[in-house]
């Protein structure tokens, strides 16, 4: 095994929308992602007492994760569609119960070992601008229980 000496890129991200179900899941790729930041602090609560003669103590109680991402808006070439992932991901933020969450996936493009799944909930904010601007969007996906580490999907 070799000593790692190059750096790995932000770009190394991808992420795939389930456009099926838990049963028949239809992974279909986030196209045009121009930020993506994720993250999943957990919750630390001070668990100290006066036995621990003034040295504080902590206790992970929870944890919670979620992306922020920021991708270019695409369209056909007729400009009649959007495409399909980021719509499911636009309704979904109108809805509400089940239809309020949506699974996704997101791993290094490259086949290193760094994968997860999880379902989350979509909060959407068109980025407007100027005249000369593209049309983006800058979602939050707050996750909605567990984030689980996977296998890279493109792991040969």
């Amino acid at each position: 095994m070799s000593t790692p000496t190059e750096t790995a890129l932000a770009r190394r991200w991808k992420m795939d929308v389930n456009m099926g179900d838990d049963l028949t899941p239809d992974w279909q790729p986030m196209i045009a992602i121009t930020e993506f930041q994720p993250t999943w602090p957990p919750n630390i609560e001070d668990s100290g007492t006066y036995d621990t003669d003034g040295w504080k103590e902590q206790t992970k109680t929870a944890q919670e994760w979620q992306v922020e991402l920021t991708f270019n808006r695409k369209k056909s070439p007729d400009s009649t569609t959007f495409s399909s992932v980021h719509e499911k991901l636009r309704l979904a933020s109108f809805a509400y119960g089940s239809a309020s969450e949506v699974g996704v996936r997101f791993y290094d493009r490259s086949g290193l070992p760094e994968a997860y799944t999880g379902k989350v909930l979509v909060e959407w904010e068109d980025q407007g601008g100027e005249y000369t601007a593209l049309g983006q969007v800058q979602a939050t996906l707050h996750g909605t229980g567990p984030l689980a580490p996977i296998t890279n999907p493109v792991t040969p």
